[in-house]
């Protein structure tokens, strides 16, 4: 009996020295981080303070999940600057204040950031950080890229380059039999979409072909002949409508019919984006547009056999759409004081075949409305207004030639 009693106190002591010392070896260790963590010190620079937020939602993510599903890294004490990387912010205030049509006018610059450096100079090697808001943006990259950033963002904040509005007029015609009249008054530029034409033009050139196309009794108007667009913003011309169809037929036994169609919807129209921005020496536009079309040719019929509680062989009609798609999208650089026209070509008619106007007030054509039509853009910079030619222009830069990028 009493060698029974020392086996359990022998075992209960031995077992009580194993909790203590995994006890105090977790609070070592715990003690062990902590001074890690201490002896680290306040960080030097902002981009060491990136790092070090990175890090540790790194370690936070490692605790909180028992299997990862790829290995992760530890810490770095500083952002990688293999290539020279320089951490840069730019005061975009004085833009942004000026901007009152969106809640986000810092995004407008990142987007051209984007478009003029390439989407994959931020998502490759070398490393490099992009973000901003209302206040400043703010840039880790090297000091090639940062010059590029630089000139854009001179572009936006300059106060004479924000008084140059620009007009867009979005027109279709039936025919492009208006080129053969039309011919001495343009001049040719690239474009690399197929089936696209584009063009530049005297301002009186211009104004004068308009005036033959409102005698055409095929002409028609898509916008507003007073749309005004602000130099660094995109404006978008959209023109859309929802149509419903009887998409499908599925067996119902619950109700009286025995069966129940299922609605679909299709939309239908044109939307037209176009983001106009002036060079930092204000002779030339750099513009993007963007043209989607899309239109409902017809609704195929197709019948469908639903068994019904009255009739055991009820033949249904259900709907099928046949559509049609356009896109395009493509970027153009143009002097100031003249008139851009981009010829798209016969695409889908932006506005449905029933006759019925997407844009109030739009007139329609007597009779049948055609499937096709030469849809025609025509961009225009309006000048400085009255107020900003009171204040002397600024010294004029050598414009940068355009890299034929989108």
């Amino acid at each position: 009996m009493f060698a029974r009693y020392l086996f359990i106190v022998s075992l209960w002591t031995l077992c009580t020295g194993y909790v203590y010392g995994q006890t105090r070896s977790d609070a070592g260790r715990a003690a062990a981080d902590w001074r890690t963590a201490a002896d680290i010190g306040p960080v030097a620079s902002q981009s060491e303070a990136i790092s070090a937020t990175a890090a540790s939602s790194t370690g936070a993510s490692r605790t909180g999940s028992s299997h990862a599903a790829a290995n992760i890294g530890g810490g770095i004490a500083s952002l990688a600057n293999d290539a020279g990387q320089v951490w840069k912010e730019y005061d975009i205030s004085a833009y942004s204040a000026r901007v009152t049509t969106t809640k986000q006018p810092q995004q407008a610059i990142i987007d051209w950031i984007l478009r003029e450096t390439g989407y994959e100079a931020w998502h490759s090697e070398p490393l490099g950080i992009l973000t901003a808001n209302s206040r400043a943006l703010k840039v880790y990259h090297t000091p090639e890229m940062q010059a590029k950033i630089a000139d854009i963002v001179d572009r936006f904040v300059n106060a004479e380059a924000a008084a140059y509005p620009f007009t867009l007029r979005v027109v279709t015609v039936d025919s492009p039999s208006w080129r053969t009249k039309a011919q001495s008054l343009l001049r040719p530029v690239p474009v690399q979409t197929p089936g696209v034409c584009a063009w530049v033009m005297a301002r009186e050139d211009a104004a004068i072909l308009l005036a033959d196309l409102r005698r055409r009794t095929d002409y028609r108007e898509h916008s507003s002949p007073y749309l005004m667009v602000t130099n660094g913003q995109t404006t978008v011309v959209p023109a859309m409508r929802s149509r419903t169809y009887l998409r499908d037929v599925i067996s119902r036994p619950d109700l009286p019919a025995g069966y129940e169609f299922q609605q679909g919807q299709v939309d239908e129209g044109f939307s037209l984006d176009f983001s106009p921005l002036l060079t930092a020496d204000r002779r030339l536009i750099d513009a993007t547009i963007k043209c989607e079309i899309d239109q409902v040719e017809k609704m195929l019929p197709v019948f469908l056999e639903a068994a019904a509680s009255t009739t055991p062989r009820n033949r249904v009609k259900i709907e099928v759409p046949q559509m049609t798609h356009y896109r395009f999208h493509e970027r153009f650089r143009w002097p100031v004081d003249q008139v851009l026209l981009v010829g798209m070509g016969m695409v889908a008619l932006p506005m449905p075949v029933d006759g019925k106007p997407l844009v109030p007030g739009v007139s329609l054509p007597i009779g049948n409305t055609p499937a096709r039509a030469d849809l025609l853009v025509f961009v225009e910079s309006r000048g400085q207004t009255p107020l900003s030619r009171s204040n002397p222009p600024s010294p004029e830069r050598e414009a940068r030639t355009y890299r034929g990028r989108y």
